[in-house]
């Protein structure tokens, strides 16, 4: 389904950016952290953005808003991200203000602790809060800087992409569609001690223009009302019990820091606690140019709540066998000038058949090892229209894997929307291109179907039609 919406989306380069573009519901960063957007582009190149900060992860309970006004200069289109525009931005000023005692405390103790001699009297110690007030952090003019203790930075300006597209109207007695335009801004790196500093090549969860955003989406109107001094709170929402079982698969396109592009497609069985996923690797922004899939499966450990990120479940997956399919000749190219037994059978990849890498652990030329365990943080909720939607850990921007506990992810990737319920089973599931035979091993192998066959199905269909 997303490779027949995908024809839909258009993205201008350079994107128009005026205009006030807001997140659709509480982000989580690398930390956690727990925090809405709400950002104002002029014409003129000036912006004035807007960062809501909580404590909690449903964004009901406010700690400070940030102020942040500055200039942004878009560039040419990236080199590295296809899709994307480059940006320079200067900032000019940046305020904070604090919506509780605790929250003026705790931030003005590590301004205080790690700021240089500029910063170090920020806010003199037992000072009370005052609603309302706004303290500068940094300031272009007097060249004073004291942002680095809250881990800031605008470096998500750098890289920009707009995506329109039109959403059907959902009432039935209604015909037609409505724009629906999305901001994606850079990537935060997942090691704090990076953020500071690094280039993103990957997006945030994109945020929607306030007047073209997707309907239903109550927390766009809360967010584009409010302001420094009267944060937005989020409609309360029922807690979920994880529920895994079932079919889950991406919504849309994805993209990976390091430039990759890639759906997923997974499926839980929660009666024996095994997993198995599909990776569509693609060359494009739109996913419609594949590369490779890899097809893995294995068991995952019975979840407990994360005492680092509120919300969320820990889990532990073991990854014990992996298919690889090559889907491009530069894919092939590649497999095949990798070292002997480092990736399945030497010389012998070839486009669009799959070959198993678990005798030979894994493959080198891919990154991956066999077998493999990952700690994972997970997270359910259901959106506006009540589907069910799947939050998995955000991958390592360094490319690694979080293969031991003090790496596990404090914040998600795109949501998985559900697909199949626990009854569907993923073995089940047959692809138009492919059909299940015995190789010589008395193991299931995948064959690509007769291209005579498949013209005989396309008749049918446009007969059907």
């Amino acid at each position: 389904r997303h490779l027949q919406d995908s024809a839909g989306i258009a993205a201008r380069l350079p994107p128009r950016l005026e205009g006030r573009w807001v997140s659709t519901g509480c982000e989580v960063r690398p930390g956690p952290e727990f925090l809405i957007r709400s950002y104002l582009f002029y014409a003129n190149r000036l912006f004035k953005a807007l960062q809501f900060y909580y404590w909690d992860p449903s964004c009901r309970d406010p700690s400070y808003s940030l102020v942040i006004k500055g200039k942004l200069r878009l560039r040419q289109a990236s080199w590295i991200t296809r899709g994307a525009t480059e940006a320079d931005y200067h900032l000019h000023k940046v305020g904070i203000v604090f919506h509780s005692q605790k929250a003026m405390r705790e931030v003005a103790s590590w301004i205080n602790q790690t700021s240089g001699e500029g910063c170090s009297g920020f806010l003199p110690p037992g000072r009370s809060w005052a609603p309302g007030a706004l303290y500068e952090v940094l300031s272009a003019k007097t060249e004073r800087d004291c942002t680095a203790a809250l881990g800031f930075a605008m470096h998500e300006l750098s890289l920009v992409r707009v995506e329109r597209h039109y959403q059907p109207l959902l009432q039935p007695q209604q015909s037609g569609s409505q724009l629906v335009e999305e901001l994606y801004l850079g990537d935060i790196h997942t090691d704090w001690g990076e953020r500071l500093h690094y280039r993103p090549t990957g997006y945030q969860r994109p945020m929607q223009n306030a007047l073209h955003h997707v309907h239903p989406c109550p927390a766009c109107g809360i967010i584009s009302r409010a302001d420094e001094h009267h944060p937005p709170i989020l409609p309360a929402r029922a807690a979920l019990p994880m529920q895994l079982s079932g079919s889950w698969v991406s919504t849309h396109c994805e993209v990976r820091p390091a430039v990759l592009f890639l759906t997923r497609y997974f499926t839980f069985h929660g009666n024996n606690h095994t997993w198995e996923g599909h990776y569509y690797h693609y060359s494009d922004p739109l996913c419609r140019q594949p590369t490779f899939t890899i097809y893995a499966s294995g068991h995952y450990t019975q979840g407990i709540p994360s005492s680092k990120v509120r919300g969320g479940t820990e889990l532990a997956f073991k990854v014990t066998q992996a298919r690889v399919t090559p889907m491009d000749q530069v894919t092939v190219v590649m497999l095949n000038s990798s070292e002997p037994g480092s990736c399945g059978l030497a010389g012998s990849w070839s486009a669009g058949v799959e070959q198993d890498i678990t005798p030979t652990n894994g493959c080198l030329a891919l990154g991956i090892k066999l077998p493999h365990t990952e700690y994972e943080l997970f997270k359910t909720e259901q959106d506006t229209q009540e589907r069910s939607l799947l939050y998995i850990g955000e991958r390592p921007t360094d490319g690694s894997s979080p293969d031991s506990p003090d790496k596990r992810p404090t914040s998600y990737q795109a949501p998985l929307i559900q697909c199949a319920a626990a009854s569907q089973e993923f073995s089940n599931y047959i692809s138009l291109k492919y059909v299940g035979r015995k190789d010589a091993n008395g193991s299931k192998a995948l064959k690509p179907l007769p291209v005579a066959f498949l013209l005989f199905i396309a008749l049918l269909f446009l007969r059907w039609d």
